[in-house]
C-alpha cells in the first residue's frame, strides 16, 4: 500500500490527469478509518459521517490547483488539515443555519447557546486556540490537528512527520498544555 501511494503521488506530481483520482482511490480506505476514528472519538460531530467526510475532503482535495505532495506522509498530513476544515467549515455553516443564515434578525428570549449540540462550539473554540497556536509553535499545531482532528495515534503522527513517538508524545502533552490555558481565558 505504501509503495503504491507513493507511485500515485509521483505520478500525481507529475501532472497526471487521473492521477489525483487514483491516488485518492487507493488512499480512500485508510481515509475512511481516519475519519471514522475522528467522527466516533466523542461525538464531536453531529452532521457529518464517515463517507460525508472522506468525499468532501476528495472534493477540495480535487480543487486544490497547486498541490504538490512529496510522500505518503505529506498526503496523509494534508488530508488531515483538509479534514479538520471540512468539520470546521460545515459547523460554522450550521452554526449560521441556527443564526438565521440570510433572514432578518429576530430577537427571542431563549438560550439558543444550550441547545447547541456537544461539540460544535468546541470545534470552533479549539480551531481558533489552534490557530493561535500555529502562528507560535507550528509542529505542536500539526500534532494537535492530527490527533484532534485526523484521528491519528502517536505512531502514526509519528511516521506522518518524520520524528520520533516519544516526540509526538511530548509534543502532545505541551500542546494540551497550552491549548487548555488558551480555552481557559
Amino acid at each position: 500500500m505504501t509503495t503504491t501511494l507513493t507511485v500515485l503521488i509521483q505520478r500525481m506530481a507529475s501532472d497526471s490527469p487521473p492521477g489525483r483520482e487514483e491516488l485518492f482511490a487507493a488512499a480512500y480506505p485508510e481515509l475512511r478509518k481516519l475519519a471514522r476514528a475522528r467522527l466516533l472519538g466523542g461525538g464531536r460531530n453531529t452532521v457529518l459521517d464517515t463517507t460525508a467526510l472522506v468525499h468532501e475532503s476528495y472534493l477540495r482535495f480535487l480543487s486544490a490547483d497547486q498541490l504538490r505532495l512529496e510522500d505518503r506522509r505529506a498526503f496523509f498530513a494534508y488530508a488531515s488539515r483538509v479534514m479538520r476544515s471540512v468539520i470546521v467549515d460545515t459547523v460554522r455553516e450550521r452554526q449560521a443555519e441556527r443564526r438565521g443564515g440570510g433572514m432578518a434578525e429576530l430577537t427571542l428570549n431563549t438560550l439558543l447557546q444550550d441547545n447547541l449540540p456537544a461539540g460544535e462550539s468546541e470545534i470552533l473554540r479549539i480551531n481558533d486556540a489552534l490557530l493561535a497556536l500555529e502562528e507560535v509553535e507550528p509542529r505542536l499545531a500539526r500534532v494537535v490537528e492530527m490527533r484532534y482532528f485526523g484521528g491519528y495515534s502517536d505512531a502514526e503522527i509519528a511516521e506522518a512527520l518524520d520524528l520520533n513517538k516519544r516526540t509526538i508524545g511530548r509534543d502532545w502533552e505541551k500542546a494540551r498544555l497550552l491549548l487548555l490555558a488558551m480555552l481557559k481565558s
